[in-house]
């Protein structure tokens, strides 16, 4: 791993929201949403909310602006519904209601897919950005863009970029 440029001094503990967005996954069958709890568990990091949201985007959106309300959160991590089907339209749901954009995430996230998938990773729409002082994150729904998005971009950025909102 490369060295950071403006290590943490401090591990915080960041509240965390995980949305899978998914017509047709259950809390037992969700494998990604119960990937990326562990995850943030294991890394220290609190887990206040865990939902399973249908594939539409007033139901995501809502989801959103109702999370952007809540003063104990400070990330939320969406999975699901970022390809190019006509059912994924978490992407479009949520870059609408960003108030700034992190376009490196998507890139490096689809840099680094690319290096495991190859082509196919051009059809992620893997965005990050903020929501009222949340820093949201949508990545896509398997298990291995999970545990790529999540062990090498999210949680090793997490407590930096929380730390630059609240700065």
């Amino acid at each position: 791993m490369p060295n950071q440029p403006h290590p943490d001094l401090t591990q915080k503990t960041v509240n965390c929201a995980v949305i899978t967005v998914s017509d047709t996954r259950s809390p037992e069958t969700d494998r990604s949403g119960q990937l990326i709890q562990q995850l943030l568990l294991e890394a220290g990091h609190a887990v206040a909310l865990y939902k399973i949201l249908r594939d539409e985007p007033t139901q995501i959106q809502e989801q959103l602006k109702a999370l952007g309300e809540r003063t104990d959160l400070e990330a939320v991590i969406f999975n699901g519904g970022t390809g190019i089907a006509p059912r994924d339209t978490t992407y479009d749901a949520l870059e609408s209601l960003l108030e700034k954009t992190l376009p490196g995430f998507g890139e490096v996230f689809r840099w680094l897919s690319y290096q495991d998938i190859g082509s196919r990773a051009i059809a992620s729409r893997a965005i990050a950005g903020v929501y009222q002082r949340k820093l949201v994150f949508s990545i896509p729904g398997s298990t291995g863009a999970v545990k790529l998005a999540l062990q090498q971009l999210i949680l090793p950025e997490l407590v930096h970029l929380v730390t630059q909102l609240n700065s």
